[in-house]
């Protein structure tokens, strides 16, 4: 086996093998790389990785690494840092140290915090010619990209773009000015890193630029790091709608403290909202003693509006996040679930009917009143499905209209409050229909 062919195998089986490895591993494993195959691995890491790692380096270890970031990319490093921020900051160079500073003052989950200071940029009075030979230079220099030049006057204020494509077609002798697009998307420094992905998807770009209040250019932010927002908005969405507040950490690097901390809190909450059903059951004890074959079909009925109103929640609080659904589209959504919590109903009360019609039928279960226990099965699976249909639609919009993120409403507690109901929901329809017969 070649050098190079032992080498690219060794920088696989590392690369495999990282979230395996303990502090101390990963430091030793990334030592015996080629120079090429730990910088693929280095500027593939996220920030936490790239941070835990570059804290046990020695120092000049972490000079070398840590100015082999792009300056965006070592704000969020530092971010992550405790002891050696400081060490870390003074081992970048002069230029470089301002630009992660300034971009440090912003919030992790900000435009500003996301952008890189790094971009082409031309005056409005060049010549196409003398554009194409600075930003010729600014790509030597490491720009971020070049698919779009940005134009700026002398105090940095963002007159319009001209794409790469557009500046190589003009004439050598034509100015920038009369090239350039001057109807731009851009992004405030302030913007939050949500309102900024759906920019992005809106305008199909590979760059935005953040301006500030007065209209100057800060940076750009281009699309891959809208990627890892998305990713990120997508596994806080989804660990907040499994009953649990989002994590800060991944889930292998979160502490058993942090991780109970961010569970225990809804549990509880989940646990005495149960306590309801606990009540309600004791409300309805006559009614169990007298007809305790009205107790088996408790799990089936109220698991079934909890299983219809966790699907709805799902569906609303998805369509919201991906702006599909606005707080205006509340009645539309809650006519749609009408209809679909109705017919979903219907088809789980037929069946829940037929259930007890064949179990009579063949093994004589339920005794001579089993056609009204049926009919009481039937009727409440439609109450209680609808019930857990319209739950779970409109707790999303009550959140997201008090300002609440509307993955709040998540599985769990759509669950729990369609169980309390569903059980009030299945002996009130049991106590009309089964009076006079087994009540």
């Amino acid at each position: 086996m070649s050098e190079a062919s032992s080498s690219s195998t060794l920088a696989l089986r590392v690369r495999d093998e990282w979230n395996q490895l303990s502090k101390e591993e990963r430091l030793s494993e990334f030592r015996v790389l080629a120079h090429e195959d730990a910088l693929d691995l280095f500027l593939g890491l996220d920030a936490h990785d790239a941070a835990e790692l570059l804290e046990q380096m020695t120092a000049n270890e972490q000079r070398l690494w840590i100015r082999m970031l792009a300056p965006d990319d070592a704000a969020d490093v530092l971010q992550c840092t405790t002891d050696a921020r400081q060490a870390l900051l003074e081992s970048t160079e002069p230029a470089t140290r301002n630009e992660v500073i300034a971009l440090m003052a912003y919030k992790e989950d900000e435009a500003g915090g996301l952008m890189s200071p790094r971009y082409a940029r031309v005056r409005p009075e060049m010549t196409v010619a003398e554009a194409i030979s600075y930003i010729r230079l600014q790509a030597i220099e490491q720009a971020e990209i070049i698919y779009y030049i940005y134009v700026l006057d002398t105090d940095q204020h963002l007159l319009g773009a001209v794409s790469l494509r557009d500046l190589f077609a003009a004439h050598s002798t034509k100015h920038v000015r009369e090239i350039m697009q001057t109807e731009l998307s851009k992004a405030h420094e302030n913007m939050d890193q949500e309102a900024l992905a759906d920019l992005f998807a809106e305008e199909d770009l590979i760059a935005i630029p953040v301006v500030d209040a007065n209209d100057r250019m800060m940076g750009i932010v281009t699309v891959d790091d809208i990627v890892d927002v998305v990713e990120e908005e997508a596994t806080e969405d989804i660990q907040k709608m499994g009953g649990t507040e989002a994590l800060d950490t991944p889930y292998l690097r979160s502490s058993l403290r942090s991780m109970i901390k961010k569970r225990a809190g809804w549990l509880t909450i989940l646990f005495l909202g149960e306590m309801m059903t606990a009540t309600a059951m004791g409300y309805y004890q006559n009614e169990i003693a007298r007809a305790v074959v009205l107790a088996l079909f408790l799990p089936l009925i109220i698991s079934s509006g909890g299983n219809a109103g966790s699907q709805a929640s799902t569906l609303v609080i998805r369509a919201m996040a991906l702006g599909e659904v606005r707080l205006s589209d509340f009645w539309r959504v809650i006519r749609r679930e009408l209809a679909s919590g109705l017919f979903l109903g219907l088809i789980l009360g037929s069946i829940g009917f037929c259930r007890v019609f064949i179990w009579e039928m063949l093994f004589h279960s339920y005794g001579a009143h089993y056609l009204v226990l049926a009919l009481t099965v039937g009727i409440s699976l439609v109450f209680v499905v609808l019930w857990g249909s319209l739950s779970g639609a409109f707790l999303p919009f009550i959140l997201k209209g008090l300002r609440f993120d509307p993955a709040s409403a998540s599985t769990p507690f759509v669950a729990t409050l369609v169980d309390v109901t569903g059980l009030v929901i299945y002996f009130t329809v049991a106590s009309i229909i089964l009076r006079g017969t087994l009540l």
